[in-house]
């Protein structure tokens, strides 16, 4: 059997768990679309728009980074929780983002457009992110290791 480097990672005992590689992966492909949108933001609106690209990449990172640790931590102690976990997490990430819209809806700290569009696309990156690890990353439903 030959080491073929194109062949996706292989979650495996020994290897980073697939919530690792999520939270390293997208974690960094996120903040560098942030990055992005912080540069965009201070091109456009100057002091404002980079603080609104902040303040939103630092949201989506910390929204997506506790969702994932939470939702790998029940996957490993109670996996039939996963889908109840995942909506539950998805639900107070809406509401809580619902909350912070309506308190800075008049604000003028930051600009809310550069605000919105990092959110937007630091959430689009966090999610193709994810996607891909998914997609590449084999995950063994059954421990071929162990006895019947």
């Amino acid at each position: 059997m030959t080491d073929d480097a194109s062949a996706p990672p292989r979650a495996t005992n020994d290897s980073p768990s697939v919530d690792a590689l999520v939270l390293k992966r997208a974690g960094l492909t996120t903040a560098l679309v942030g990055a992005v949108g912080i540069a965009i933001g201070a091109a456009s609106s100057g002091v404002s728009g980079a603080l609104g690209g902040v303040f939103a990449t630092v949201l989506v990172l910390v929204f997506f980074s506790v969702g994932q640790f939470v939702l790998g931590s029940v996957l490993k102690s109670n996996p039939q929780m996963a889908m109840t976990v995942a909506l539950t997490i998805y639900l107070v990430k809406i509401g809580v983002l619902f909350v912070l819209i309506i308190a800075f809806a008049d604000t003028t700290a930051f600009d809310t457009r550069v605000f919105a569009g990092t959110i937007v696309a630091c959430t689009l990156a966090w999610t193709v992110a994810e996607v891909w690890v998914f997609a590449r990353t084999k995950v063994l439903y059954v421990d071929p290791e162990a006895g019947s």
